[in-house]
């Protein structure tokens, strides 16, 4: 950028450091995945000619990534033993319902942001884009440390539910059998490493087994409910037990007990953000994310809001299922069909699904992992952001395995241990949400559309809009500060909430890498090209007139900065629409 053109760029604001021209080609590229960084191969050429990621997304099988992700009937059902203690069936019925309006306003927030910018990195890159200009690598490393992490503990449920499912099956069928936690440990690791395989050596396989996990995860529930209840007839429990029953065997008081039951139901609803990670392997990705972001919430409320009131309706004994070794949702479904064949057979399709829960969780908190190393986030960033010819961050997908079969070796010293990182996995991802929505709402939602960028196409508006963001927030905030609550009174070191001391375990490591490396390194998210300066000056109409703000500007042109490769080799991108 020659002296001219940067005091023009001081004098005009409203145009950027960018022309307007370099701001849209760079917005083409991003929604098509080829941002300066975006998704290069290993080995691909990093001049001339850039190497397109391929795209094996479709819309049906985000749906299916994202609802097999979510797995919400199967991850409510089999954690019925949270709500039922605290709460009963009005926590376990009516919890889905402030956790539905929370969730859907939250990924609605999301997903506005989204269309607006659909990049790989998902909240952290949009809390950089939407941070003031001073303050956007910090914001933005502390949300990226958040979400990798959550979606890190997030991966390990998988696993751990298909254990206690299993297992569980084995106590049904032999009453004398004692659940030994390396049972357990065992199928977690056989589950962990077959979604790794999957995910390194099965990538054109991925898109079907999505679109096939959507279908055997809701056919499987139609079949649960139809054999659960013609089975159970005429001998069904009370409307009056099934919708105004309360129990709380929690210590604490009804009002804290019936919140520390949503637990349950928020962690069906919970990585609805996965599909933001995929954006450049999906076609049309600011409105396919937005889109499947919405849909996964909605189909996983009302999908599971409908299979526990048939499945509590079968219900014969409610302590019996709170304490069998069997799990809540096997205990349930034998007392309703009375057949322990008849259970098991039922109990196959949670199993399977988890099969695909835990591929789909892999491939998104490896993308997510990918993208922050990318941004050089993570230690060894230069191994974890190679991605190799076929698309795949293969360092990054060994990493997240690896990382969940630690967590699973904890298991075998301590399940208080590993409980606390499965909860601490809906407390880090409401953390990463929220951070970008609260962005938006101190800030005005004119950042969603700044005077360079075309005007969004879809956008909840100036009434919708608010409400969404604060819903969210304020459901994200009081969920949050009651998850890290005990389960129950008095607290022992058994039922102790650890996730307090997870939580602060990963603010310490963020901020001390931080202070080690992010902050000589890290600048934010590094694909973003002349977007990311646009969003941090435009938006930002101040850092223009500062004057670290400006020299920043002149010295990433004079450098070389990734930021400035866009308008010195623009490149049109076939296929690229020319708005948002």
């Amino acid at each position: 950028m020659s002296a001219s053109e940067s005091s023009t760029a001081a004098n005009q604001p409203l145009k950027g450091p960018y022309s307007t021209q370099a701001v849209e080609e760079s917005i083409k590229r991003e929604q098509i995945g080829l941002g300066p960084y975006a998704s290069r191969p290993q080995g691909g050429p990093v001049t001339g000619e850039i190497v397109a990621p391929v795209k094996h997304f479709g819309l049906l099988s985000l749906v299916g990534l994202a609802y097999a992700i979510l797995n919400s009937w199967t991850a409510m059902a089999a954690s019925l033993s949270i709500a039922l203690p605290s709460g009963g069936p009005t926590a376990v019925i009516w919890g889905i319902v402030p956790s539905f309006i929370g969730n859907l306003a939250m990924a609605a927030s999301m997903a506005e942001i989204c269309h607006v910018y659909p990049t790989s990195g998902g909240q952290y890159h949009w809390a950089a884009i939407l941070s003031p200009a001073h303050m956007a690598p910090a914001i933005s490393w502390i949300c990226g440390w958040f979400a990798v992490a959550g979606w890190w503990a997030l991966t390990a449920t998988a696993g751990s539910l298909a254990g206690s499912l299993i297992t569980g099956v084995i106590a049904l069928l032999h009453p004398n059998y004692e659940v030994e936690r390396w049972h357990i440990f065992l199928i977690y690791i056989a589950y962990s490493l077959g979604a790794c395989a999957l995910n390194i050596f099965g990538l054109r396989l991925l898109p079907k087994i999505n679109q096939t996990a959507i279908f055997w995860s809701l056919t499987g529930a139609v079949i649960i409910i139809i054999v659960c209840l013609a089975t159970a007839s005429p001998d069904f429990q009370s409307g009056d037990f099934v919708f105004k029953t309360y129990i709380n065997e929690t210590g604490w008081n009804n009002g804290v007990a019936w919140l520390l039951g949503l637990l349950q139901s928020s962690f069906g609803l919970t990585g609805y953000d996965a599909v933001s990670h995929m954006v450049e392997e999906m076609d049309n990705p600011h409105i396919n994310a937005p889109k499947t972001m919405i849909l996964a919430v909605c189909i996983g409320a009302s999908s599971s809001f409908i299979f526990l009131i048939c499945l509590l309706f079968g219900i014969k004994d409610v302590d019996v299922v709170n304490s069998s070794a069997a799990g809540a949702l096997l205990e349930s479904m034998y007392q309703a069909t009375g057949s322990k064949a008849g259970a098991v057979c039922l109990q196959i399709f949670p199993i399977i699904a988890m099969a695909f829960t835990a591929q789909g969780l892999l491939t998104a908190s490896s993308r997510m992992s990918y993208a922050f190393a990318r941004d050089r986030g993570l230690p060894f960033s230069r191994i974890f952001s190679i991605m190799n010819r076929n698309g795949v961050p293969i360092p990054s997908v060994i990493l997240t395995t690896s990382l969940v079969i630690i967590f699973g070796c904890i298991y075998l010293g301590s399940s208080a241990a590993l409980n606390a990182i499965l909860s601490s996995s809906v407390v880090f991802l409401n953390i990463s949400y929220s951070i970008p929505v609260l962005l938006v709402v101190c800030r005005g939602r004119q950042i969603l559309r700044p005077p360079s960028l075309p005007a969004p196409t879809w956008t909840l508006g100036p009434i919708l809009g608010p409400i969404c963001n604060f819903t969210g927030l304020a459901f994200t905030l009081l969920t949050t500060v009651f998850f890290l609550f005990p389960p129950d009174l008095p607290v022992t070191g058994e039922n102790m909430n650890y996730a307090v001391a997870v939580l602060f375990f990963v603010f310490i490591v963020s901020m001390i890498t931080w202070v080690v490396d992010g902050r000589k390194h890290f600048i934010g998210p590094r694909d973003l090209g002349a977007l990311l300066e646009l969003a941090r000056s435009e938006v930002d109409r101040t850092s223009f007139t500062h004057p670290h703000a400006h020299a920043q500007a002149q010295a990433q042109a004079q450098s070389g900065h990734p930021m400035s490769t866009i308008e010195q080799n623009p490149v049109e991108p076939k296929g690229a629409r020319t708005g948002l």
